[in-house]
């Protein structure tokens, strides 16, 4: 029998590399001579929101970036903010392609994204064709480390939590699937991540 039913990967920090943290933001905003002060202060509130889902790109951008005028589009400036999103140094994309090729496990993703970059990163790298399901929080309208967001996956899996693996490299977020009843790994890198997976005989 095999110790789990369903494996769970963050995406950004795990699969691929972050796609808009304080990083990303800084390069995108001095390719378009955005003040990062102002930006920052106007960035949470509205992120929170459009990764959920509860606003639209424009929404977010015009809150943050648009708030006057600008010399750049709405679509140029989500143009250069997807084109942040690369594969990760030492990420677990190779791992993640090992276990779609066994075919041993129900395998997805358990990740904060709004739904543009999110889109752009599963048809950029195609993951999609490694997954089984897609728990984004921009589709289940809930953000990691919010409890609720992994009770509606584990309502959606169909699955005792126990029998469910969730991978990320955020330690509060590990944590909080951890309570609701999840195995979990802090991912630090493939390496070590390879290392616990054979330790829990699922390599």
């Amino acid at each position: 029998m095999f110790p789990f039913d369903v494996i769970l990967f963050d995406v950004g920090g795990v699969l691929l590399t972050n796609g808009w943290d304080h990083c990303e933001r800084a390069v995108v905003l001095d390719r378009f001579h955005v003040d990062r002060a102002e930006f920052e202060a106007r960035h949470p509130q509205f992120n929170d929101a459009w990764e959920r889902d509860a606003i639209s790109f424009k929404a977010y951008l015009d809150a943050t970036v648009f708030y006057q005028p600008r010399n750049f589009s709405h679509e140029e400036f989500l143009a250069a903010l997807c084109a942040q999103s690369m594969p990760l140094q030492n990420g677990g994309l190779g791992i993640l392609e090992e276990l779609a090729a066994s075919g041993k496990w129900m395998l997805g993703v358990l990740n904060n994204e709004a739904r543009e970059p999110n889109e752009y990163r599963f048809q950029r790298y195609d993951l999609r064709k490694y997954l089984d399901v897609a728990l984004s929080s921009c589709y289940l309208g809930l953000r990691k480390p919010d409890p609720a967001i992994y009770r509606r996956a584990l309502d959606i899996l169909g699955k005792p939590a126990e029998r469910v693996l969730f991978i990320d490299d955020r330690e509060e977020n590990a944590a909080a699937a951890a309570g609701a009843g999840m195995k979990t790994i802090r991912f630090v890198g493939a390496d070590a991540l390879r290392r616990e997976l054979e330790t829990l005989n699922v390599l």
